[in-house]
């Protein structure tokens, strides 16, 4: 099968994750992920090769989107929609291969159609289950009591959001706490420590002796 040449790209997601960035920035954020698409994953040197002059000046703010093993690193929202992607094109091939033969005009006219159809198939086998839908405020708050980036929390609440609250498999997210603690608590999320340095403390420490 050849190579996807393309996946979703969501402007409001975009804008909302690089607007502390400068467009040299953001210049470079999106050449490292077309590096992704075209690579799956790149190491250090193929980012600064790909960079060259800008790497130094960059990498300090864009690297925080990117995963990573210690030698690979990859955004891992690219993945997700890269795997969403993947799926649902095997799954439409399979769906071919078994149609009836005068049936098959029909269907490569009607992709769009067919994956709203299968969509809502699986919302209908999943309406016994509730799904509880926090608001923006409840998950930052949940994020911020945890230890986890407001960023972090933000990227969480539109992801899901755009999915209409069902994870990549299209399962609901019954208990969203659950799902945020499981996909998006990690160590590079955490929230850093903040340490005090100001004069006027040790000053005062001082006085209180």
């Amino acid at each position: 099968m050849s190579k996807d040449p393309a996946f979703l790209f969501y402007p409001g997601d975009w804008n909302l994750g690089t607007m502390h960035m400068t467009l040299i920035e953001k210049g470079a954020y999106i050449e490292l992920l077309m590096l992704q698409f075209a690579r799956g994953k790149f190491t250090l040197a193929q980012a600064k090769h790909m960079l060259n002059g800008s790497f130094s000046e960059t990498w300090a703010t864009i690297s925080e989107k990117f995963e990573t093993d210690g030698t690979y690193y990859w955004n891992i929202r690219l993945k997700l929609e890269q795997d969403k992607r993947a799926k649902f094109t095997e799954s439409r091939r399979l769906n071919a291969l078994t149609t009836k033969k005068e049936d098959v005009d029909m269907q490569e006219h009607m992709p769009e159609h067919m994956e709203n159809v299968n969509k809502d198939r699986n919302r209908n086998k999943n309406k016994s289950k509730k799904i509880k839908i926090p608001t923006i405020e409840e998950v930052k708050q949940y994020f911020k009591e945890s230890g986890y980036s407001e960023e972090c929390a933000v990227n969480a609440f539109e992801y899901y959001t755009d999915l209409d609250w069902h994870d990549k498999n299209d399962n609901p997210v019954l208990n969203w706490k659950m799902k945020m603690r499981t996909v998006w608590f990690k160590d590079e999320h955490k929230l850093q420590e903040k340490t005090d340095f100001s004069p006027l403390n040790d000053i005062l420490k001082t006085l209180k002796k």
